[in-house]
């Protein structure tokens, strides 16, 4: 895959950052998210490829959202064929309310490569290269606490477990309680919380709990590019999250494991901070209508990753929504 695309696709998260992070704090989440898709659809208008969302914000029904089966990008005859995973904005309660780690992000990988996964929840595990192989969704929290201790040669005092602070977690937060390791609650956007695993400085060791589907793609996506591990399983609700499953021919109760979620070799991955995290900056705004961002860029085929921190002059910006 061209290794300009990375820095196309930094463009684009830095588009939807850009505009979302006008609202934060501001409390309408749902204003902040319908900037970063519209920022995110007009950048995509600007890149050379055929792509297919099969990751996105709803059916096409759903529209203006990035809906899934939507095709974007400058699609030409000789333009890529790829699948894209989008999250405009994961962290929409987080600029509303103007807490830590939003972020805008994008992975892509050559066309039926990217598990189509449905708008459900999903069980998910991950963690970094060092703890590869070491985790089974199947196993108990404490089994996998303390296979990943092992793994990284580290007293179980001294694990750190990301979750979600939401209350369907009580009973694993219980049990890694009194198992003795350290436990990070995040409010909100489990994808950064899974790529936190694979960065000694974000001090934390493996992410556990239940949040959405799509998310988990996307979180893949980055492992995959980063060289760690991670597994899901399918968790719908109620018959019409169940036919949902059926519709797009995924397996309720099959692991996942990052190769199936992530097929080949050629993912590409981008995250723009919107709000401050302990991983990405989020946007600040300056005098003279400037603003800066600070983005991750990672290919899963060089295994590079880097950390892109950019200034815009906003005036000459009129890709982006206001």
């Amino acid at each position: 895959m061209d290794r300009n695309l990375a820095l196309n696709l930094a463009r684009v998260t830095e588009a939807a950052a850009l505009s979302s992070a006008h609202l934060l704090g501001k409390g309408d989440k749902n204003a902040a998210d319908q900037l970063a898709v519209d920022s995110m659809r007009k950048m995509f208008d600007t890149v050379d490829i055929d792509g297919e969302v099969v990751i996105g914000e709803g059916e096409m029904d759903e529209a203006p959202m990035l809906y899934i089966g939507e095709q974007i990008g400058k699609a030409g005859k000789n333009s890529l064929k790829v699948d894209i995973a989008v999250d405009p904005l994961d962290g929409t309660t987080s600029v509303a309310n103007g807490l830590p780690n939003a972020i805008s992000v994008v992975a892509i990988a050559p066309r039926d490569c990217l598990l189509k996964a449905p708008d459900v929840y999903m069980k998910k595990i991950a963690v970094g290269p060092d703890a590869k192989g070491a985790i089974d969704i199947n196993k108990s929290a404490t089994e996998n606490v303390t296979n990943v201790a092992k793994a990284l040669n580290k007293d179980i005092s001294e694990v750190t477990v990301t979750i979600l602070d939401r209350p369907r977690h009580d009973d694993i937060v219980k049990e890694i309680r009194e198992l003795g390791a350290r436990i990070k609650m995040i409010s909100d956007g489990d994808v950064l919380g899974a790529i936190s695993t694979c960065f000694e400085t974000a001090n934390v060791d493996i992410l556990m709990g239940t949040g959405g589907a799509p998310e988990g793609v996307l979180a893949a996506a980055a492992l995959k590019c980063l060289g760690g591990d991670f597994q899901g399983v399918l968790m719908p609700v109620g018959e019409a999250q169940m036919e949902r499953c059926k519709k797009m021919n995924a397996e309720v109760g099959r692991v996942y494991g990052i190769e199936d979620m992530v097929k080949g070799n050629e993912a590409v991955f981008a995250a723009t901070g919107v709000s401050h995290g302990e991983l990405l900056e989020g946007v600040k705004y300056f005098k003279g209508n400037k603003a800066s961002t600070h983005t991750l860029v990672m290919r899963s085929e060089t295994g590079t990753v880097r950390f892109i921190e950019a200034l815009h002059q906003l005036d000459k910006k009129p890709e982006y929504a206001k």
